[in-house]
């Protein structure tokens, strides 16, 4: 089972708005020192709408030859598209990730039946672990309880980031799944509660920041340290709150930048923050003893 804190890494931009692979590199480091349990690259928060697929390939070959095996790499490769999915899937196996990370087909917004033969097609062609990414506030569907749950059965199929922000499916989801499925948080500030219910971790954009933290926060709740988890969850929830002020990724990258770890460039559509909401962002990381 997949289990802990994994980070959904940013991706870095040179101000020409190629990618920076020394800041990525250093990212990867970082993010291994500090202890995190794996690194999530080319997810929503890597920009993977504005990437190009070659891109794509290339930020995902970097991470993987930067861990060197010392934490799992759970690569972005999903597509609305399967053929597009299974493609650039199949390229990040030869890479050497560890697993693909599969959102939701968006925007075509297929039937309970067509999300299920999109992933099991996925799983069936490529043989490697893949984690369904449910984000129906994104893709403008939801993966259904019932979905999920046949999708569960499939050997390649551990784990499903969940960011429905529904607390009774993540309730039923979990109540019925096999025992061998991890539930991954896909939002920071459920991670807690969702632990609580039996999840087993976060796939997380607040570790681009502070992966140690995000990783005590999980790691004490499953070693029985309910009251540390939860003391950290408080100390931490102003933080989860601040960075749905933009789009993500826009304030975490707004926020790591202000460590001189990357610069702050967006591709269009994205774009900088209000110099108001980046003065509240500022002030919630003095107030949390962030920066």
């Amino acid at each position: 089972m997949y289990q802990g804190a994994y980070t959904a890494l940013i991706t870095p931009f040179n101000t020409d708005e190629s990618v920076d692979e020394g800041a990525l590199r250093d990212l990867v480091e970082f993010q291994i020192s500090e202890g995190i349990s794996g690194i999530v690259p080319v997810g929503t928060t890597g920009e993977s709408p504005t990437v190009t697929h070659k891109e794509n390939v290339e930020v995902v070959r970097i991470v993987v030859e930067q861990a060197a095996g010392r934490v799992p790499v759970i690569a972005g490769t999903g597509s609305n598209s399967t053929m597009e999915a299974i493609e650039m899937t199949r390229q990040a196996k030869e890479i050497g990730a560890s697993a693909s990370l599969q959102v939701a087909p968006y925007y075509n917004k297929p039937s309970q039946e067509g999300f299920y033969r999109h992933f099991s097609t996925i799983a069936d062609t490529v043989d490697m672990p893949h984690v369904v990414y449910n984000i129906p506030g994104r893709t403008g569907k939801n993966i259904e309880n019932d979905t999920m749950l046949r999708l569960a059965a499939h050997p390649n199929i551990p784990a499903v980031k969940e960011a429905s922000g529904s607390m009774p499916q993540v309730m039923d989801l979990i109540a019925r799944k096999p025992k061998d499925f991890g539930v991954l948080s896909g939002d920071d500030n459920l991670t807690l509660p969702i632990l609580a219910l039996g999840g087993a971790g976060v796939i997380s954009v607040a570790s681009n920041l502070i992966p140690a933290r995000m990783q005590a926060l999980v790691d004490n709740y499953l070693a029985g340290k309910v009251e540390a988890a939860r003391a950290e969850h408080y100390a931490l929830l102003p933080f989860f709150k601040g960075l749905f002020l933009d789009t993500n990724p826009i304030p975490i990258k707004y926020a790591v930048s202000l460590t001189g770890r990357v610069k702050e460039v967006y591709r269009l559509p994205l774009c900088p923050m209000s110099d108001t909401d980046k003065a509240t962002i500022k002030q919630i990381l003095q107030d949390c003893n962030l920066l």
